[in-house]
């Protein structure tokens, strides 16, 4: 069993890294059903859709190992997500507006069923979207949401500022959003070179073909320059190393919790 998990992490990898993302995104849920039976097991729990395997499927541009959950599409950043929104917040249980830019598989169907969401979705171009738009020049009223995420795509976007500060914009006044982005922690200021844009030499730069910068420990002070006030939250206070491992979270990444001041 072993060498044929091995054979179809290979393959996987091959996939992944040859299609294109709008085909992976409409496919992705018929794809994983396929190859599931194969990590069937007890090693790993999804903490979002409660599901354990042998381990997770390989994911991301280098096809690490052990990432995604066959059972949701969830990726360690969207269990992080989860398990601050289940145990740490009033987002299950408060009436809200959200915002969900490039919306996430393991989170649409579930924050569609609750009741207290009013819940959109938008993107540039994913064909899961309610909505088509460039976060650098949102077209929706100010003042208009209580909660946005907005999860990896900042690396993508040429001017990070002005969609900060579009995504600002929208928020209401003590609202808050999640804006993750892939930070190299051993980088004090984020490094970006609009020279750079041969897809070969972007992947050199900044670790993928599609990305424009890489965010280093100042990403906090960013956002801070957009207006928000930000919070860094750190599951690693509040789980124990058995836990992280067994969600298969990275314990080196923060989530930021980026709060609009009520006025």
């Amino acid at each position: 069993m072993a060498n044929k998990l091995k054979i179809m992490n290979k393959l996987i990898k091959f996939f992944v890294k040859r299609i294109p993302r709008p085909v992976l995104i409409r496919f992705s849920f018929l794809f994983v059903a396929l190859v599931r039976p194969f990590y069937y097991g007890r090693k790993v729990e999804c903490p979002i859709c409660g599901k354990r395997f042998r381990s997770f499927l390989p994911y991301g541009n280098k096809g690490r190992s052990n990432r995604l959950c066959s059972g949701c599409l969830s990726l360690e950043r969207h269990r992080l997500i989860w398990l601050y929104l289940k145990d740490f917040s009033r987002f299950f249980n408060d009436n809200m507006k959200v915002l969900h830019v490039a919306p996430e598989q393991p989170f649409i169907s579930r924050f569609k069923k609750c009741k207290n969401l009013d819940y959109n979705t938008a993107d540039l171009l994913s064909p899961i979207a309610d909505m088509h738009f460039d976060i650098m020049k949102i077209p929706l009223a100010d003042n208009s949401y209580d909660a946005v995420f907005c999860n990896h795509v900042l690396e993508h976007v040429e001017d990070d500022f002005a969609a900060m500060k579009e995504l600002y914009r929208v928020l209401k006044p003590d609202g808050w959003a999640i804006l993750q982005v892939p930070i190299d922690a051993q980088r004090q200021a984020t490094y970006e070179d609009k020279s750079i844009t041969d897809p070969k030499e972007r992947e050199k730069a900044f670790g993928q073909y599609d990305h424009v910068r890489l965010y280093g420990r100042d990403y906090s002070q960013r956002l801070e320059a957009a207006g928000f006030e930000v919070e860094n939250f750190d599951i690693t206070k509040y789980l124990n190393p058995e836990q992280i491992v067994r969600y298969r979270l990275d314990a080196s990444e923060l989530l930021y919790i980026a709060h609009k001041p009520k006025c």
